[in-house]
């Protein structure tokens, strides 16, 4: 299993705010399928907008793309949030191989530059 995070401690990936542009599909370990969208992404994890909530805790696999890159990973459910329609729910990447997380640095990267808000950019 690859580690979760290669970055020093105390410096924080990027995070970039998606808006529920891109669809995810939630893989749960009965066979079941949840259509979701991503609010936000960063290479340790990111926000699922839900229908319904998941339970905080369980693992699952999340499916999506971005840009030329494809994500299939599993992944640790958190805290939910109730949200005006359904829920957002964190989550954080459990099993992102080096390519994976490689590429997705890329394309992250890439958004960043062609001016999508990143978290930090929101904060200020």
């Amino acid at each position: 299993m690859a580690a979760t995070a290669n970055i020093k401690k105390g410096q924080r990936s990027v995070r970039v705010k998606l808006g529920g542009s891109i669809l995810a599909l939630v893989l749960l370990e009965n066979g079941r399928q949840i259509r979701a969208s991503l609010n936000q992404l960063s290479t340790n994890g990111g926000l699922l907008s839900l229908a319904t909530p998941l339970d905080e805790g369980i693992a699952v696999t999340v499916v999506f793309h971005v840009g030329r890159t494809s994500v299939r990973s599993r992944v640790r459910m958190m805290f939910p949030m109730w949200a005006t329609q359904g829920c957002r729910q964190p989550f954080r990447f459990m099993e992102l191989d080096n390519e994976s997380r490689n590429s997705l640095t890329r394309e992250l990267e890439s958004l960043v530059r062609t001016g999508t808000p990143t978290e930090t950019e929101e904060a200020t």
